[in-house]
């Protein structure tokens, strides 16, 4: 059953991404704006569009304020910090991937973008499976008030990134 729901939820991501890259291959690109003076004027991410590189400095700069917090609250001891190491490098952001190719998309047909959008989902699977065991092998040298830290502090992050990465929490009505 849960296999059969795992499938499900995969199969819906796929349709969904293949959906948004198709509309986003149907966009025209942005037109310069002159106010601005560079493409895209004002993009979702600011005046300058902030560039790939930007945007991961700034995950970075906010990660390593986020793991800093969590090891202060933890009180790790001499023994923990080698399992501490481990776990912040096997979660350590990697460069940003490109977005697909836009010309390269429109070339596909609909299976072949459904494929390629597929193709990604998995790699990011697998980033969040290598993710996972690093948490298990961590939360298993912790104390049962560090596990209740962690795991407080997991719970909040989790509603963050429901939010497409804006850091706000979600407001049920």
């Amino acid at each position: 059953m849960k296999s059969l729901k795992n499938s499900f939820f995969i199969g819906l991501t796929a349709v969904a991404m293949a959906t948004g890259a198709s509309v986003y291959a149907q966009n025209p690109a942005p037109s310069p704006s002159p106010a601005m003076g560079k493409p895209g004027g004002m993009g979702m991410h600011g005046p300058e569009g902030m560039d790939h590189a930007k945007m991961a400095e700034r995950m970075k700069a906010g990660m390593d304020k986020h793991q800093k917090e969590l090891h202060d609250k933890l009180k790790l001891t001499a023994a923990q910090e080698p399992a501490w190491k481990t776990f912040t490098d096997a979660i350590a952001p990697e460069a940003m991937p490109a977005r697909p190719d836009r010309a390269a998309m429109e070339k596909l047909t609909a299976p072949e973008r459904m494929e390629k959008m597929l193709a990604l989902s998995k790699e990011r699977q697998a980033k969040m499976e290598g993710h996972l065991a690093a948490l298990k092998t961590f939360y298993a040298v912790l104390t049962p008030e560090q596990k209740k830290i962690l795991d407080a502090r997991h719970s909040r992050m989790d509603g963050h990134r429901m939010q497409g990465g804006k850091h706000e929490r979600s407001h049920k009505h």
